[in-house]
């Protein structure tokens, strides 16, 4: 078993077993981003949209302490990551799940070596419905019952309206509309294996080629449902609880929370050379407390200072 799934499968396990590696606010504990000199030139991104926002923020950080370093980003999906990066025309590669084989062996095919990949924060993947929708809870057979054509997680039967979900009045003839992504995206995945149970989704989703869109469409649709990163919420809907608990750091933190993942960046580190020097500052930014407190403002969960010290570690990054 080579590094890169030795390290995916580790992250698992700690956070199927509720390790302490993630925190509903900013550890204080977290270093702070020391500067150091030499830091200039141009990094490029490539893969993520869930990330895209959480790059250009760390791009920001960044700049404020190397004004002379260019960042260009690009977030078209998690699947245009690995591409790039065994290309070389990209130094990171935000991906919202870990690496498959088939994208590895093109890495270690191309290098002769694995990829790195940092894991850099945790996200909920939030299932929303329209803010005037008064839907209190949902079950995860539920879920899948709605947007899975397979039902593969044991409802016993489809779920088309609001009221084969419980609900009642009004809302219980109202139709379901439902909203997704696209099968280039790391949710889209994500979403399939553990909110479907690995089925096959409804051909009545109404995919979209971002997360924002999902939210907007949701937005415009008073019986509609999607689902896509929580930092993408807004006024205009509602994160509905899943399991009975709500998407919230704390319960992301124990696992209570069904739908929480590590978001990651996956990078080029030779194994006898290191890190370029750009690329490494830019990871050593990302796991500090103002790196972290990024992840935070954009609504994303943070590390905590236990985990970011074993990630500096295990990466050659401190």
């Amino acid at each position: 078993m080579n590094n890169l799934r030795r390290t995916t499968l580790g992250l698992a396990m700690a956070f199927t077993m509720a390790a302490p590696v993630a925190m509903a606010d900013v550890d204080p504990n977290l270093p702070d981003y020391q500067r150091v000199s030499g830091i200039s030139g141009n990094l490029s991104s490539v893969g993520s949209d869930t990330l895209n926002n959480l790059m250009t923020l760390w791009a920001e950080e960044f700049a404020s302490f190397y004004p002379n370093v260019n960042i260009q980003i690009q977030g078209a999906g998690t699947s245009t990551a690995p591409p790039a990066l065994i290309e070389g025309t990209s130094n990171f590669g935000p991906m919202s799940r870990p690496m498959r084989d088939s994208e590895q062996r093109g890495f270690e095919d191309r290098y002769g070596y694995a990829p790195t990949l940092v894991p850099v924060a945790i996200d909920m993947i939030a299932v929303f419905v329209n803010k005037d929708n008064p839907i209190a809870d949902l079950s995860m057979p539920q879920v899948d019952a709605i947007f899975s054509a397979t039902r593969a997680c044991g409802h016993s039967s489809d779920i088309r309206t609001w009221g084969d979900a419980g609900m009642t009045g009004s809302w219980a003839n109202r139709d379901i509309t439902i909203y997704g992504r696209n099968a280039v995206s790391g949710t889209y995945g994500f979403f399939r294996e553990v909110a479907l149970c690995g089925g096959d989704f409804k051909d009545t989703v109404n995919e979209q080629p971002g997360s924002s869109a999902v939210v907007r469409g949701v937005e415009q649709t008073l019986g509609g449902v999607g689902y896509s990163g929580i930092g993408y919420s807004t006024s205009g809907v509602r994160v509905v609880p899943l399991n009975g608990f709500e998407a919230s750091g704390a319960n992301a933190a124990t696992g209570d929370y069904p739908l929480a993942r590590f978001l990651y960046v996956a990078a080029n580190q030779h194994p006898t050379n290191g890190w370029n020097p750009l690329e490494k500052e830019f990871f050593r930014l990302v796991l500090s407390k103002e790196g972290q407190g990024v992840v935070h403002r954009d609504g994303y969960v943070t590390l905590d200072a236990a985990a970011a010290e074993r990630f500096r570690r295990e990466f050659n990054l401190n």
